[in-house]
């Protein structure tokens, strides 16, 4: 029996855990940032480094560090902080600080550690200063001069100067630089290599560069030496161990004369994949991102033509380890058992071990460890923590870690309760679940009321605690009660589950065909329980249709018992498929219906004109989408350069039905370039027309369009002039066109032709000394084209050129109207041979300026015209002569007159009005001329009714006029003065607006001053306007 304390301890401990198991968190330590292996400058300017170590957790994690396995005691070590997790070294120190680190993390959930890494101290030291003995050599012998590096720390590189920095010794298959040993290689040794050598060191991780004493190379004077084989003085070991993805060098370099030649090359004959690069020469094999498949021997040779040496190695594979299956975080029960397994690659194979909150884990009573697995049974709330999972080989060590928690609580249902109603459809059936929370799980069982629940053969208890009713009934329908309990506690959640019944759709949308552009409501009415919430929804080809994004054209209606879908102005993409979806509580229904939207028949496609003529066009299409409606028909459409826009053409057969997919285009102008459409009909209306065809050519024939409207006439004297409308350029049927102008005169027989090749040109004009003036000529017009001749107009007459009349008007006489007109008067023309068609006025103002002569003419038998728009006051010189289709004859004698002065330009002013009843009378102040003006002689007064054009006009020598005006109709009034010189400026209008009825007396206006008065008196002060 467990003692009473212990007990106690476990209650508390669980009631802690118990809020906490309901929402399972790992909030143990995991690592965000490891810490990396470091290489430093011995002599580091800054001489501080941090090595990085970030953790997550929840409480925040602490951290402490180790190096070479001894704990780091920041309290009595004042170079070494924490930052964070970080740790920063001060001071740098070789001997002190150079060695393995590893971080640990800790909170109160567990603890974990990280990798190790070293931090180690790069350097280079001096070349001794001792001198080198010089090397002597003979001509033609291979030579090598040793570098010797001096004592370091870090990755080498190295290079030779040749006599003096910064020349290097340019390394090519007789001389090679080793950069494992850094010696110099010079295969057979030439005059031009004698001098001194220095070997240059450089610290990769320093940059520091050390240059060793030179070494002389001399040649000796016994001769030179002969031929010999090659010796291979730079070869690789016989084991090579590689790390996987690591880049591999080989060195290989012969000494012989003459100098060998490298090559490479694997002992099992498998070539070398495409990475592997020779450089140096082939001195040098590179493997990058070294692999499994690259191990193997590899062999070098060297020859030449006295003999060839090799050098054999085995590249080795290892590999540090890698993770392929770690654990997870895991939460279990009290009493449950863990199962974690761990796998790691490597070569060698990694050995495994386990931790538990950085403390080594060995296998004892309920924990056992076997390789990478570890078990634990009976688990308890002591083994809830951090463990590690540990893989490690000579090349390295690598760490996993998870949290365990051990849970232990009382069942709740604070998380998964019943839900409070519970609906389900009468015959249904229904599924209530008791899921609780609990560690370990809890045993469960039902009560409807008060009544324990039993199995019988509707009711099934699950063994996870779920209750099923097959087939329910209202007598189902009641209180529920699933009550859990295991060794912590007891915990209950009831619900009410209520039977209802079935719904139905009495009214679903049904199959319909429909005109595109039209509405139709799909209806959707259902009958349901009273107790059920109710949602519709529609689909339309399996997606559910927006009303949001889509309510240009779809709204649901009806209310909450219907669930109607309306469709405004259809589209053919409308066509298809609409499900009407209802979800209650307990179901989902639904009803479907098929929408066929007709609409006019989508483009014909492939418009082909098979074979042309001069005046037909056989075409083909293909049929476009007939959009629900089949096509009753096709119209022929065309289009040319010289139609605006689409035209219908005849066609054969006259009427195209829906099944005929060719047809002929008919009386086409020849020559022309024609692009053809179809469009398709049916019984919805016109459809889309089909692209335009490729643009094709008639073929060209004779003309068979004569020029129109032929006539002439006119010209010089001698001249038959002929004009005619040209002939549009789409009935010339041809290239090569023109006209054939044929005339004769009136009552002769044969004709004579002119050709003109231009066929823009509308005018012809023959010139001939024995045409006599204004003789009749038979005259007709023709075309051609390069096909031939075509038809000729009907036949015209055209009078020849006629003579100026020779005579001059007599008894001119000119007189003044007004400032702007002269009047001139003239006797006519007696009986002359030539024609006369009117006269002809000219007037200058200064004889001696002709430039500034007008002119006016007058048609017909008349003997006086009214010269205008000459300004005031001003002489002005006038002459007449007659004139017909030949030109003016002679002028009259020169007369002269001066136009009078100009009227007043001051309009009347001060005018003022009184209105009695319908009697309107006006007075203004006198105009007075200026003296370069005309005398004033009285005044006109114009007035005219607004809705109308009709103006009204009286004179008076007075400066007050009377006018009676209608009370209808608001009115518009201007006052002139009258001069000889014409008009005067006239006054600003005056608005007379309708007569109110206070104006006809019944009341008076209230801002009149004369109170009831009829009588209104103003001085207009008018806003200016233009008097129309």
């Amino acid at each position: 029996m467990m003692l009473l304390w212990k007990r106690l301890v476990l209650l508390s401990i669980i009631g802690c855990l118990a809020a906490f198991a309901e929402e399972v968190m790992f909030n143990g330590p995991s690592w965000k940032t490891e810490p990396s292996d470091l290489i430093l400058p011995i002599d580091s300017p800054d001489q501080e480094t941090t090595i990085t170590c970030e953790a997550m957790g929840a409480p925040p994690p602490q951290y402490r560090w180790s190096l070479n396995g001894t704990l780091i005691d920041f309290g009595s070590d004042y170079r070494r902080r924490l930052s964070g997790g970080n740790l920063i070294i001060n001071g740098l120190d070789r001997n002190q600080d150079m060695g393995i680190y590893q971080c640990t993390a800790f909170n109160t959930r567990g603890t974990i550690l990280s990798r190790k890494a070293s931090l180690q101290f790069a350097y280079i030291e001096n070349f001794k200063t001792q001198t080198r003995s010089a090397v002597s050599v003979r001509e033609g012998q291979g030579v090598v001069l040793l570098c010797g590096p001096p004592m370091h720390s870090g990755e080498l590189t190295f290079a030779w100067v040749f006599n003096e920095y910064p020349y290097f010794v340019q390394q090519d298959s007789r001389r090679f630089v080793s950069q494992e040993t850094g010696n110099l290689y010079i295969a057979k040794v030439e005059p031009s290599d004698v001098g001194n050598y220095t070997c240059v060191v450089i610290n990769t991780i320093t940059k520091e560069k050390v240059l060793s004493s030179p070494t002389p190379l001399v040649l000796r004077t016994d001769g030179a030496m002969g031929e010999y084989e090659p010796k291979i003085e730079v070869h690789f070991p016989d084991t090579v161990p590689a790390a996987k993805g690591s880049v591999v060098k080989l060195e290989c370099f012969a000494l012989g004369n003459p100098v060998p030649q490298i090559t490479w090359k694997r002992t099992n004959s498998v070539p070398f994949p495409g990475k592997v690069k020779m450089r140096k020469s082939n001195a040098v094999l590179e493997i990058p991102s070294f692999q499994q498949e690259d191990t193997g021997t590899y062999e070098c040779t060297a020859e030449n033509s006295r003999g060839k040496n090799t050098a054999r190695g085995r590249l080795a594979f290892h590999a540090k380890p890698h993770w392929t299956q770690t654990m997870r975080n895991t939460a279990l029960s009290i009493e449950e058992s863990l199962f974690w397994e761990c796998k790691a690659n490597g070569k060698p194979k990694p050995s495994y071990s386990w931790m538990k909150n950085g403390e080594v884990l060995l296998t004892e009573g309920r924990v056992q460890i076997e390789n990478g697995a570890l078990s634990i049974s009976a688990l308890n709330l002591s083994d809830a923590g951090m463990y590690q999972c540990v893989a490690e080989n000579k090349h390295g060590i690598i760490y996993s870690s998870a949290e365990l928690m051990v849970l232990a609580s009382p069942p709740s249902f604070s998380k998964n309760p019943l839900r409070s109603l519970l609906k389900a459809r009468s015959g249904s059936e229904v599924t209530l679940e008791c899921k609780p929370q609990a560690s370990p799980q809890a045993i469960s069982l039902w009560k409807k009321g008060q009544e324990i629940v039993r199995r019988n053969e509707r009711i099934d208890l699950l063994p996870d605690g779920t209750l099923r009713i097959t087939n329910v009934t209202r007598k189902d329908g009641g209180s529920y009660t699933c009550v859990a309990r295991n060794q912590f506690g007891t915990a209950s959640t009831t619900g009410r589950l209520l039977i209802t019944e079935p719904t139905r759709i009495i009214q679903g949308p049904t199959n319909m065909e429909i005109i595109v552009g039209e509405s139709i409501v799909l209806p959707c009415q259902i009958a349901c329980d009273p107790a059920l919430d109710v949602s519709f929804s529609w689909a339309f080809n399996g997606q559910l249709i927006d009303f949001h994004r889509d309510s240009d054209h779809f709204e649901r209606v009806g209310g909450n018992i219907a669930g109607d879908l309306m469709i405004r102005n259809i589209q053919l993409n409308h066509g298809g498929k609409y499900v009407c979806i209802v979800d209650t509580d307990v179901e989902s229904l639904s009803a479907a219906a098929i929408l066929i939207v007709k609409g006019p028949p989508g483009p014909p496609d492939s418009v082909a004109v098979e074979e042309i003529t001069d005046s037909t066009a056989q075409l083909s299409w293909s049929p476009g989408r007939d959009n629900g409606s089949p096509i009753t028909g096709y119209i022929i459409q065309a289009r040319t350069p010289f139609t605006v826009g689409w035209q219908a053409v005849d066609t054969v057969p006259e009427a195209i039905d829906g099944n005929t997919l060719t047809a002929t285009v008919v009386d086409l102008n020849a020559w022309v370039e024609y692009e053809f459409r179809v469009v398709a009909r049916n019984s919805v209306g016109m459809g889309e027309p089909s692209p335009a065809s490729i643009k094709t050519r008639t073929e060209d024939a004779v003309p068979d369009t004569a020029p129109t409207d032929v006539g002439g006439g006119g010209g010089t004297k001698s001249e038959l002039v002929i004009t005619w409308e040209p002939v549009p350029e789409e009935l010339q049927n041809g290239e090569g066109f023109g006209y054939i102008i044929a005339f004769r005169p009136l009552g002769a027989v044969t004709w004579t032709r002119a050709v003109i090749s231009t066929p823009g040109v509308a005018r012809y004009v023959f010139r001939n000394d024995s045409i006599p003036p204004f003789s009749p000529f038979d005259v007709k017009v023709g075309a051609y084209n390069n096909k031939g001749e075509g038809p000729f107009s009907t036949i015209a007459t055209v009078f020849s050129a006629e003579e100026v009349p020779s005579a001059a008007p007599e008894r001119v006489v000119a007189r003044s109207i007004s400032a702007s007109q002269i009047e001139v008067i003239w006797a006519a023309l007696p009986p002359i041979p030539e024609r006369v068609l009117g006269y002809e006025v000219v007037y200058w103002e200064d004889d001696t300026k002709p430039e500034t002569v007008g002119k006016v003419r007058i048609s017909g038998n008349y003997t006086s015209l009214n010269v205008s728009g000459l300004k005031g006051n001003s002489q002005y010189y006038l002459s007449v002569s007659a004139f017909n289709t030949a030109g003016t004859g002679p002028q009259s004698l020169t007369v002269n007159a001066t136009t009078k002065k100009p009227p007043p330009g001051q309009p009347p002013m001060n005018i003022e009005w009184t209105l009695i009843g319908s009697q309107l009378t006006l007075h203004w102040d006198p105009v007075t001329a200026l003296e370069t003006e005309s005398e004033v002689t009285g005044y006109q007064v114009s007035y005219r009714r607004q809705r109308y054009n009709d103006v009204n006009t009286i004179t008076t020598n007075k400066t007050t006029a009377e006018l009676t005006l209608s009370a209808n109709d608001d009115y518009l009034i201007q006052v002139k003065a009258l001069s000889d010189g014409g008009e005067g400026t006239g006054s600003e209008p005056i608005h007379i607006h309708k007569l109110s009825m206070g104006a006809r007396g019944s009341r008076a206006p209230c801002s009149c001053s004369l109170g009831l008065s009829l009588v209104f008196t103003m001085v207009l002060s008018t806003f200016r306007s233009t008097f129309i």
